[in-house]
């Protein structure tokens, strides 16, 4: 594989979400007996194809818990970074209405991790498991054909991203 004279990718992970379908955390929710969580399979996937920066994108409300679950796994074996997702940090131009307290979402989020991007990266959901064959994809490109005219992303089916536990917006590309 070929690799670019730009800096090493960067997964930035939106773990800001408010779990208002779910009821809670469900990031940080362990879903195995030794306090695993979904986003640990992620981190070992991602790391298995080759990613090495990660880029965390939370609220200040668990910043605490986040960190100390990230430092005392995952966080041995990347170079971390955490950003906060705001609902006033937003493009010039734009204001925040009033009454909203809640996040934006996914452009804001990106938006939200900017300090931390200086490299191609790769955008994934905390709370939902990918598989790793998508990380590879995404990470060869990555390293060999991103650039500031060429972009991708890996798709998944609609039908197998719908939740029976309410609604959700899914963009069609």
């Amino acid at each position: 594989m070929k690799r670019r004279s730009f800096m090493e990718p960067i997964l930035v992970i939106m773990a800001a979400g408010m779990g208002s379908r779910y009821g809670g955390n469900k990031q940080l929710d362990q879903i195995t007996a030794e306090g695993d969580i979904i986003m640990d399979f992620s981190l070992y996937d991602v790391y298995q194809a080759g990613f090495r920066r990660v880029c965390f994108i939370i609220k200040h409300d668990f910043e605490d818990v986040f960190r100390a679950h990230i430092e005392n796994g995952a966080g041995k074996k990347y170079e971390t970074h955490y950003s906060f997702q705001e609902p006033d940090d937003l493009p010039e131009g734009y204001s925040l209405p009033e009454g909203r307290t809640k996040p934006w979402g996914t452009g804001q989020a990106v938006l939200a991790a900017r300090d931390c991007i200086d490299a191609p990266f790769a955008v994934i959901n905390a709370d939902d498991y990918y598989g790793k064959e998508g990380f590879v994809k995404i990470y060869e490109f990555l390293t060999t054909k991103a650039d500031a005219t060429h972009n991708c992303m890996v798709g998944f089916e609609v039908e197998k991203t719908l939740s029976e536990n309410g609604t959700v917006s899914r963009g069609i590309c």
